[in-house]
């Protein structure tokens, strides 16, 4: 797998800079093909150039240039680094700070996005330094591979020729998507909880963007498939921290690597599809789901036992649409409207799986759900006599109440895992919608515009704790008291389609689940 950090670590100890007035560059190959323009090998690479000038300290510059792309033998820059002093005790980290700046400052923008990139100019560099000083080489290393290659994408995607942007998708992207994957990604959760959840909003906009180009080529077939190094549904993103007695969990997927559970058999592939239907997937492809999770949580030592509870504090799940002004104008405005919807969300969290320490699992009642009654009413007119001007006219008025409710609010279990479930139900037919096909009434249709949509105006959704009603419990042994346990925390997110605005028979349900750890301290004084 791609290691740049390394490579850049070791060049102040390179042999061909020992001598102070030696500026000699040192390259290194990104990718490669032997299959160039006119027979000429293909590469992207970096190379350092060393500037060792009189009375001003020594500084390296990276810079990475594409060759062989073009008939003639020179070379294309794609981009170039500030100066890095390596007189310093931290001689790269201008250099990652300037990524991780250029990255965010770039991230696709959204209609309802309140992302204040003027406020993001200068990346705090403390969160950056304080990750490059307690993190191992190898774990670093993985997180600056996945920082270099979002940046290079959009080195090498605008403003240069299409084969630059082909030759990175198919020979630097895919043969290192792996260090996108979350087991390879340990730092980018310290980084993306320690800079914000502004920054971590545009940054993983960013990533998902780029991961949704990814799978746009990878499903018109173009020799990405068989270069895939793992199942596009390990391309979600997530991390689980404690804080302030809140368990919070946040997930990213995009859309298109989501595991598809139902659909109909339109859209199958981009060659058989109407050209509204081929505009509308692509549409649908550069989306994100967003969904943070939030447990409020409390501990109580009492005689004999420890009582640790929580509750829903909140759970926020957001479709994004990525793109830009340019790529909005070339959908069209009808589809500004076609995206996904939440259709189901079910939260767990509990002791580790095997856990003997918990004597017991309380759950509280599952929620009066909220509805709302629809009024119908009929008005019966009679006449009587043979006159055309009728000697009597009768008026009669009923009406009916039918009570209608979108979401359902449910406390479960699984072992002595708590689990909270919301599941939207198709108010016309009553069925599930993630499990069944929804209604061809209006029922969906304009629900980011009605006045009684089950979702926000930006297409979002927000379940506060009290429709999940009361909070669940376990009891631990006070042998316990003085440890911090491992408890598991997940999710599992259903998100389906059906035509908004535009008129289509299209629909689909898309699911992805995240896992992670999270810290339950068991220490008096350290949660109330």
């Amino acid at each position: 797998m791609l290691d740049v950090w390394s490579w850049i670590c070791a060049l102040p100890d390179s042999a061909a800079w020992t001598e102070p007035d030696s500026d000699s560059p040192q390259v290194f190959e990104l990718a490669s093909s032997k299959t160039g323009r006119g027979g000429a090998a293909r590469a992207i690479r970096i190379g350092a150039d060393r500037t060792s000038r009189p009375g001003s300290e020594p500084s390296v510059t990276f810079t990475v240039r594409a060759c062989g792309f073009q008939e003639s033998s020179e070379e294309r820059t794609l981009w170039v680094s500030d100066a890095c002093p390596l007189s310093s005790d931290k001689p790269f980290l201008p250099l990652l700070l300037q990524l991780l700046q250029e990255i965010i400052l770039r991230s696709p923008t959204t209609r309802e996005s309140s992302c204040p990139r003027s406020q993001l100019q200068k990346l705090r560099p403390d969160p950056v330094s304080w990750i490059m000083e307690s993190h191992t080489p190898e774990s670093l290393s993985s997180f600056f591979n996945l920082v270099f290659l979002t940046r290079m994408f959009w080195a090498c995607s605008f403003d240069v020729p299409s084969e630059i942007g082909s030759f990175y998708f198919q020979s630097l992207l895919t043969p290192n998507l792996e260090a996108l994957s979350c087991k390879h990604a340990p730092v980018l959760r310290t980084f993306l909880w320690s800079v914000g959840a502004d920054a971590e909003e545009c940054f993983m906009r960013t990533l998902g963007y780029m991961l949704a180009k990814w799978l746009v080529l990878r499903e018109v077939g173009v020799g990405l498939q068989a270069l895939t190094p793992l199942p596009v549904q390990g391309l979600s993103f997530s991390y689980a921290t404690e804080a302030h007695g809140l368990w919070i969990l946040k997930g990213y997927a995009p859309v298109a690597a989501m595991k598809l559970t139902r659909s109909n058999d339109q859209m199958k592939k981009f060659p058989v599809l109407e050209a509204q239907d081929s505009v509308l997937k692509y549409v649908l492809s550069h989306q994100q789901l967003e969904a943070v999770v939030q447990l409020e949580y409390s501990v109580k030592f009492c005689d004999g036992y420890i009582q640790v509870n929580t509750r829903v504090d909140n759970i926020r799940l957001h479709v994004a649409n990525l793109g830009f002004g340019k790529e909005s104008s070339e959908d069209g405005l009808a589809f500004a409207g076609e995206r996904h919807f939440p259709s189901r969300a079910r939260v767990w969290v509990g002791p580790e799986v095997g856990a003997t320490y918990v004597g017991g699992l309380s759950l509280g009642r599952s929620t009066s759900n909220g509805e709302r009654e629809l009024v119908t009413q009929r008005v019966m007119k009679s006449t009587f006599g043979k006159s055309k001007a009728p000697e009597v006219k009768a008026t009669g008025k009923t009406s009916t109440r039918a009570k209608l409710r979108d979401w359902r609010w449910d406390q479960d279990s699984e072992g002595n895992a708590a689990v909270f479930d919301a599941v939207l139900h198709d108010s016309t037919t009553g069925q599930e919608v993630a499990m069944s096909c929804p209604s061809k009434g209006e029922g969906f249709r304009k629900r980011y515009a009605a006045a009684n949509r089950p979702f926000t105006k930006s297409g979002g959704l927000v379940f506060a704790g009290d429709e999940y009603g009361e909070s669940v419990g376990w009891r631990l042994g006070r042998e316990m008291e003085g440890s911090v346990l491992k408890w598991r925390i997940g999710g599992q997110v259903w998100l389906s389609y059906v035509a908004n605005d535009v008129k289509s028979s299209y629909y689909e349900t898309r699911v992805v689940e995240w896992c992670d750890e999270i810290d339950l301290p068991l220490i008096p004084g350290k949660v109330a």
